[in-house]
């Protein structure tokens, strides 16, 4: 490998921990998934109660929708497929069991339109109708125009997810910024799994159903008082 090569995987390297950051301005801090309605109705009272929600969405959602959507919208981006990566765009919304979970998503996705378009990215601007529908999508484009390697960048994109759903448990709950910590440390194992047998999911076995967090979600949607955005 020459130095090159080198450099230019560990700019492809800082290029993803960028686009993974909890300050990338997106507005991933405002929403809470459900987990609002779910701290004041008690569902969620302690560390291992936040750690035992999380752990059934990394189960479920992460491993069989939000990664494998992931990498097939990715692949789209390799192929310059506009059409495909609609395609994958529109079966991710519809995995979206709440309106308050659909609106996250356009919202989110328009929010990453406009940050791939002041940093000047290929196809931001042309592609603009499809990518702001979702985040992911967008996530997938700047991966493919970083040379981001996609295993390091499934396992990025589900590390943003969950460090944004601690920081807000922590907030929620209330609990100490430790307890964050080691709710993160625990859970990095079941992460990285997520994200390595997402990549091995077949079309026909993505979609996936999370009864209670469509349930809190929907009850947050009318939720009298609220810090986090429906």
């Amino acid at each position: 490998m020459t130095i090159a090569d080198k450099m230019m995987i560990d700019i492809s390297i800082i290029r993803l921990m960028q686009l993974a950051s909890s300050t990338l301005p997106v507005g991933a801090f405002t929403y809470s998934q459900g987990l609002e309605w779910a701290v004041e109705k008690q569902w969620i009272k302690t560390e291992e109660d936040l750690h035992n929600w999380l752990t059934d969405l990394i189960r479920t959602n992460l491993y069989y929708v939000e990664i494998p959507l992931l990498i097939r919208m990715f692949q789209a981006c390799q192929q310059q497929d506009k059409t495909t990566l609609s395609y994958w765009v529109n079966i991710l919304i519809a995995c979206r069991e709440t309106s308050e979970l659909r609106l996250e998503e356009k919202n989110r996705g328009r929010a990453m339109v406009r940050v791939l378009q002041s940093l000047e990215l290929d196809l931001a601007e042309s592609w603009q109708d499809v990518l702001a529908k979702s985040q992911t999508a967008g996530f997938a484009l700047a991966m493919h125009q970083w040379t981001i390697p996609i295993e390091l960048g499934t396992q990025a994109f589900a590390w943003s997810w969950l460090e944004n759903m601690v920081i807000s448990g922590v907030k929620l709950i209330p609990l100490g910024q430790m307890a964050g910590q080691r709710i993160l440390r625990d859970l990095a194992a079941d992460l990285a799994f997520a994200a390595q047998q997402g990549l091995l999911l077949k079309d026909e076995d993505i979609g996936s159903s999370s009864p209670a967090l469509a349930h809190a979600s929907a009850c947050h949607e009318i939720q009298y008082t609220r810090l986090f955005r429906s």
